[in-house]
This record gives structure tokens, C-alpha cells and sequence, in this order.
């Protein structure tokens, strides 16, 4: 999704659980959980196998969440610290949150 990574790294949301999944050749990585509320998507907590960890995944699996928000024309609220301190570092998403609610997350 426009950023260079390993290409055995894949998201996908997986609504059953409410969670994107990042995979790595083909094994769970890790996971963001999400509440969606209308038009509103709630980052709620992101987890890496401690396998997994120092590879990226987690900040992969942000990156297309994010990007996965935009194109479902969703808001998103990073109450998972990971996220809003990715949203920090990344401005770009920073429009993603609404401007009321950016003061409560850091931003």
C-alpha cells in the first residue's frame, strides 16, 4: 500500500473479531481491534507476537488501517497509544481525526 515493506506482510480486516490482522508469510502477527460507531472507527488496542516483534508489523498494520479508514471515508479515534503516537509522527492522518477529539488523544 505505498510503502516499502517485506512482501510477505499482508493486512486484512476481519469483522468477526473487529480487528485488521497483519500476517507475515502466511502466520498471525498481530492485530489492531477496532468498535466502529456510525461513521466513527475506534483504534482500540494493537498487539504483536512477541515473535514477531521489531519487524514492522505493527506500524505496517497502522499504516493500512488508517489507509483502510480514508477509503471507507471513516473518522477514527486512536484511543490505542500506539496509534495516536503513529498519528503523531505521520501527520498525513491527522485530518482522520476529528479536530474536537484530537486534544483528548494528544494530537
Amino acid at each position: 500500500m505505498g510503502d516499502a515493506r517485506d512482501p510477505g506482510v499482508t493486512t486484512r480486516d476481519n469483522p468477526e473479531l473487529s480487528r485488521y490482522e497483519v500476517y507475515s508469510g502466511g502466520s498471525l502477527g498481530g492485530f489492531v481491534a477496532y468498535r466502529l460507531n456510525g461513521d466513527r472507527m475506534t483504534l482500540t488496542h494493537t498487539e504483536t507476537s512477541p515473535a514477531q516483534q521489531g519487524k514492522g508489523l505493527a506500524t505496517a498494520l497502522i499504516h493500512d488501517t488508517l489507509e483502510a479508514a480514508r477509503d471507507s471515508g471513516l473518522s477514527v479515534l486512536p484511543a490505542c497509544s500506539f496509534t495516536s503516537a503513529y498519528i503523531r509522527r505521520h501527520p498525513e492522518y491527522l485530518d482522520l481525526v476529528p479536530e474536537a477529539d484530537r486534544a483528548r488523544y494528544g494530537l
